[in-house]
């Protein structure tokens, strides 16, 4: 999210979790003019946790970050390590790592990080570290039997409510929709979401 109008007009709607992107690559990179006008105008009381999205930053680039907007979450989507992640936990946010799952994916190397991290959030394997648009397979979710519970990206759009509703797994915790809902990139449909919303939790 980007843009403070359409922060708004999307608080309204009751989401868990609110993502900012800093990650200078992205087309949906939110700059520390755009963070300004958003802290500016941030409903306080909103019951959303505002998660900041990084790509093999460094802690005091997190840090500087969260002095500006008081993030609640970090998402990590680059080559982050277990150490890394404990850093950052230790700061007091929560930890959401990213991995990006293909057919050869080793779920076996996510057991160093689970001590470091409260979510995994499981997403396409693209040429972005994100923001790629379409799905994985997600019965390769099956060789996953962790302990962390997992967000679910990749490729969510509108079309995926029945998918989603059929979709098993017992660490299944959240559903991460972006681009599936964007009028343009960081601006999203309300009114995609809206529906969405209420069809999956119907």
């Amino acid at each position: 999210m980007r843009d403070p109008e359409n922060i708004k007009a999307l608080l309204e709607v009751g989401l868990d979790f609110m993502g900012f992107i800093f990650y200078e690559q992205s087309a949906r990179y939110v700059d520390d003019d755009a963070l300004m006008e958003i802290a500016e105008s941030f409903d306080t009381q909103a019951n959303v946790k505002k998660v900041g999205v990084f790509v093999n930053a460094d802690l005091a680039t997190i840090l500087a970050k969260n002095q500006i907007f008081k993030l609640d979450a970090i998402q990590l989507h680059g080559q982050e390590s277990p150490a890394f992640c404990q850093e950052v936990k230790a700061q007091g946010f929560e930890v959401i790592k990213v991995f990006s799952v293909g057919r050869t994916f080793d779920f076996g190397q996510l057991k160093d990080y689970e001590l470091a991290c409260d979510y995994f959030l499981f997403d396409t394997k693209g040429k972005m570290p994100g923001g790629n648009g379409f799905q994985f397979d997600w019965s390769l979710l099956a060789g996953y039997n962790g302990a962390l519970p997992f967000f679910l990206g990749g490729g969510i759009d509108p079309n995926s409510v029945q998918k989603i509703k059929g979709f098993q797994h017992p660490k299944l915790f959240a559903v991460d929709g972006n681009s599936g809902f964007e009028v343009s990139p960081a601006l999203k449909d309300i009114q995609k979401i809206q529906n969405f919303k209420k069809l999956l939790t119907s």
